[in-house]
């Protein structure tokens, strides 16, 4: 598991209206240090030109940082001067290489645009203040070339993106003895028929688009690349942007070693999803720190010039398939609990589990079903938190009021379904979703006292009052375990964005839930790119407020992932995981009532381990432990804080 942070000076560069070389965008960025000093070469776009470009020339600007934060000094650096890019000069590429600055980008020569005049060029500089020659590089279609920064047994290494406007689109490695070769047209002649034994091939489904991001990173492990993943490019449906990353074998970069799962990074702020191509996260340059933190740069909605930060050791981690370990591990006993034949309102399904660590018993609140699929609420304890001490043979808690009592199907959903528990005040507070199975689902809360659950009188719980105005489908709502600024806060789910109220009292005869505050949402072409939704009550750390949350794919599966929120403001995400914790792996995790999910309603912490309390395939419980150091590192690395 790893985390991507993205800069709070986002966005690094923005447009400036009065330059009208830089009036339209600022986008795809390349840093390179030199000295303290960061140099940052970036497209710049102009304002539409109707005699030469009506959609505005391009050209390379520059600027600099001591912090790699704020920038100034911005410049032409790389103008259009030869034929073969008279129209522009676009997203560069820069490497120090055997005592020079070698920055590839791409040339357009002509117009209307197209792959006969779209190719790569390189401008040479000794000092990154003047460029002291230029050459075409590739006589075909071609972007994206970058120079890996030391050569690779004895030969020099470059890295393209061939025929990106003629697909399919190909990433390859080219090699030689000499830097002049790469623009010499015998050598590309020659690798141009051997193209495809330099392929790296990165896809994971035919109709989807990639193109070379960064200048490569060289870590103990390997290269390192990031890139752009586009999903769906060709496919006529919806198109996601993506950041990925593959780590490529130091002595034979066209062998993938690793890569990450899916994207790490994809369209969500506002910088990114509006602007000339709305939308759009383009990676076009990393650095790499002393301390393992890699800053990736990127272009965004093709107008801005952004960052974002990760740290490499995690990231490594993920990447390669020797090093993946689960952070979440499962208690071999699980399931830890399963229906019960001679039980009615049980015999189907068992889960998705509210708990409880009061009286140094864990207080384990499941949902179950019998053969009619009516939710109630079933009993169970673990001194250990694991092995079940207690189980009781009826339900503590039943449908009642007519907001939860069956009007559809007889053997319909209905019922009180997954349970979310707090204590607060000394009082136990249980929300839990109250469905008819005709109307949307809303959300019930109910209550005792701490001495009354203790003592097991169920019958003391309150009556139920619905907590969210009518016709809104809202789940998935817990009640923080503090006050925040004196005010009870609720967290809760109106699709698809998971939301916060905070409230002055919790009668909600008087009054119910008025507001959706923005939390987070689903993030396009992740795991968690349908819907999401809390597990249990966030735990506080010195840290911050921990979340673990589920969300579910395009395809229905159901994972966990983490979520850090600030300790006086939970409404603020301080750092969200990259993938997930804990997904379905096991057979009681992929079959079931819905299959191929885990999902969770409550967390326990006993000095460092936290213990994750799941629904498996909605049919069965079990439980995971997961150390909460390990998982705050991660969360928040030193590096990145």
């Amino acid at each position: 598991m790893y985390v991507i942070r993205r800069s709070p000076h986002n966005p690094l560069i923005s447009p400036i209206a009065d330059k009208q070389w830089e009036s339209r965008g600022t986008f795809n960025p390349s840093p390179i240090k030199k000295g303290n000093i960061t140099h940052l070469l970036y497209r710049a776009l102009s304002r539409p030109d109707t005699l030469l470009a009506p959609s505005g020339i391009s050209t390379i600007g520059k600027a600099l940082s001591l912090d790699g934060k704020h920038f100034q000094n911005r410049r032409q650096f790389i103008v259009p001067e030869e034929p073969w890019e008279k129209y522009g000069c676009e997203d560069p590429r820069v490497t120090f290489f055997e005592g020079q600055y070698f920055i590839f980008y791409t040339a357009l020569g002509g117009m209307p645009f197209g792959p006969g005049n779209i190719k790569v060029a390189c401008a040479i500089s000794k000092d990154l203040e003047t460029i002291q020659s230029k050459h075409l590089v590739t006589p075909f279609n071609a972007k994206a070339m970058a120079l890996f920064p030391d050569r690779i047994n004895g030969k020099i290494t470059v890295i393209l993106t061939a025929h990106t406007d003629q697909p399919p689109a190909r990433i390859a490695i080219a090699q030689c003895d000499r830097i002049e070769e790469l623009w010499d047209l015998s050598f590309w002649e020659k690798w141009h028929a051997e193209m495809d034994e330099n392929v790296i091939n990165p896809l994971r489904f035919e109709n989807d688009h990639v193109e070379v991001g960064s200048a490569p990173i060289k870590t103990k492990d390997g290269w390192l690349l990031f890139y752009s993943y586009i999903h769906n490019y060709f496919g006529g449906g919806e198109r996601v942007f993506g950041v990925e990353a593959l780590l490529l074998d130091l002595q034979d970069p066209r062998q993938i070693i690793g890569r990450t799962k899916g994207p790490m990074l994809v369209p969500e702020e506002i910088y990114e999803k509006y602007g000339i191509v709305p939308n759009i996260v383009f990676p076009t340059g990393a650095l790499l720190d002393k301390n393992g933190c890699v800053d990736v740069y990127y272009g965004a909605a093709d107008t801005v010039c952004a960052k974002a930060s990760l740290h490499l050791p995690d990231l490594l981690s993920a990447m390669i398939p020797e090093r993946r370990v689960d952070l979440a591990i499962r208690a071999k006993e699980n399931p830890i609990l399963k229906p019960i034949e001679s039980h009615p309102w049980e015999r189907r399904a068992v889960f998705n589990p509210a708990v409880l660590d009061l009286g140094g018993i864990v207080h384990i609140l499941y949902r179950a079903m019998g053969d009619d699929n009516t939710s109630v609420i079933g009993y169970a304890a673990s001194k250990n938190g694991v092995k079940i001490t207690e189980r009781l043979p009826e339900p503590i808690y039943v449908p009642r009021e007519d907001f939860e009592l069956k009007k559809g199907s007889p053997d319909g959903n209905s019922g009180c379904e997954d349970p979310r528990i707090t204590v607060l005040d000394d009082m136990v507070y249980m929300t839990y979703t109250a469905y008819d199975g005709v109307h949307a689902t809303r959300v019930a809360l109910t209550s005792m006292s701490c001495e009354d659950f203790l003592a097991r009188r169920w019958d003391k719980w309150s009556k139920p009052v619905l907590t969210t105005p009518e016709d809104i489908n809202d789940k998935d709502t817990a009640l923080m375990p503090e006050k925040i600024g004196g005010q009870y806060m609720l967290l809760h789910r109106i699709d698809p964005q998971l939301c916060a109220d905070f409230l002055d009292t919790l009668d909600f005869k008087k009054s119910r839930l008025t507001r959706c505050i923005e939390i987070m949402g689903p993030r396009p072409g992740m795991w968690d790119s349908k819907k999401i939704g809390i597990a249990g009550p966030p735990i506080k750390t010195d840290k911050g407020w921990l979340l673990i949350y589920h969300g579910v794919s395009k395809t229905g599966t159901y994972r966990l992932g983490a979520v850090l929120l600030d300790l006086a403001n939970p409404s603020i995400v301080l750092s969200r995981s990259v993938d997930t914790i804990f997904e379905p792996l096991e057979e009681y995790e992929r079959i079931g009532l819905v299959h191929n999910a885990v999902f969770s309603c409550g967390t326990v912490l006993r000095d460092d381990t936290l213990y994750i309390y799941y629904g498996g395939a909605d049919t069965v419980i079990g439980v995971a432990k997961v150390s909460l150091k390990k998982l705050l590192k991660i969360l928040l690395p030193d590096t990145l804080q």
